[in-house]
């Protein structure tokens, strides 16, 4: 590792840090550490890192704000790659925006909807990055990003960068050609939306924010919906029914306010969290027969 950090250095590719606590980086404030965490600078550098990664033959995994993520209490293994500020420009042409994989999607949306333009107000309270919400289709309010990105410009593991339309990314419920097939870091991505009133555009986009402070526990650290709905039934209703809120493992607890959410209550570890998963799947299946699957992504060692 003391090898490839040289070479990192060496091209000045922007952060790098060796056994980088990833707890600060994820809004479940859980995680153990990255044996190399990299925040680079630019696209030229992030493809740079690309290549040094596939030169060593490295694990790696990429990262925007952290918000769908449980990472384990051993951390993980190989090079952990952030997009950030530098990766989060902004261009906005007619009905079309142009934006850069770092940058926060509620500020996108938000920044939008006062210019008038309308096909992000689901967006408004989903705490990720234009990156990790196109990796896996981020959604809510009956939307998705399927709904309006026309194309992804990608950086796959063999460094190579290919822009891939809305058809190529294979969208389904909450997951991607990038999840299933071809591992890739979302760049940027281009989404077409529709001129509209910006007074409504501003009032749904409120609407939307004050449903979620109203029954989702963002108050706490979180990582989101924990489970994907097992339609047609939806998974905070039959953990409700279940009778499993405020069921708590640890410093980890299914919320008060609902039932798909699982929150850091105090110094919880990734542990504590799957210890809940395993139990509500458990219960819910011998309840209903229903097999619950997670929609957090878990990842690290095991």
């Amino acid at each position: 590792m003391d090898e490839i950090i040289k070479e990192l250095q060496a091209l000045n590719i922007g952060i790098v840090k060796q056994n980088e606590p990833l707890s600060q980086y994820t809004t479940m404030k859980i995680g153990g550490p990255a044996d190399l965490f990299i925040e680079p600078s630019s696209v030229e550098s992030l493809q740079k890192v690309m290549g040094i990664i596939k030169a060593h033959n490295i694990n790696w995994r990429a990262i925007g704000r952290g918000s769908n993520l449980l990472v384990s209490d051993k951390g993980i293994e190989g090079v952990v790659i952030r997009l950030g500020a530098d990766l989060a420009e902004v261009e906005i042409n007619g009905d079309k925006v142009k934006v850069g994989g770092g940058y926060s999607l509620v500020s996108l949306a938000t920044m939008i909807s006062k210019k008038g333009l309308s096909g992000l107000e689901f967006a408004s309270g989903i705490p990720g990055s234009v990156g990790g919400a196109v990796y896996m289709n981020a959604g809510a309010h009956g939307s998705d990003i399927s709904k309006i990105l026309t194309k992804a410009h990608i950086l796959f593991e063999d460094g190579m960068m290919e822009w891939l339309s809305n058809e190529e990314m294979e969208f389904s419920y909450r997951t991607s050609i990038l999840q299933k097939k071809r591992p890739g870091i979302v760049v940027e991505a281009v989404f077409k939306l529709a001129h509209g009133d910006r007074t409504e555009i501003v009032k749904t986009m409120q609407k939307n924010k004050d449903y979620r402070k109203e029954t989702q526990p963002w108050n706490f650290p979180c990582a989101g919906s924990i489970f994907r709905n097992p339609l047609p039934s939806f998974a905070g209703r039959l953990i409700e029914e279940a009778g499993l809120k405020g069921f708590s493992i640890g410093g980890a607890k299914i919320s008060e306010m609902h039932g798909n959410f699982i929150v850091n209550a105090g110094n919880a570890t990734a542990q504590d969290v799957l210890d809940v998963i395993q139990h509500v799947k458990d219960t819910i299946f011998d309840l209903y027969q229903i097999k619950m699957e997670t929609e957090v992504e878990i990842i690290g060692r095991k």
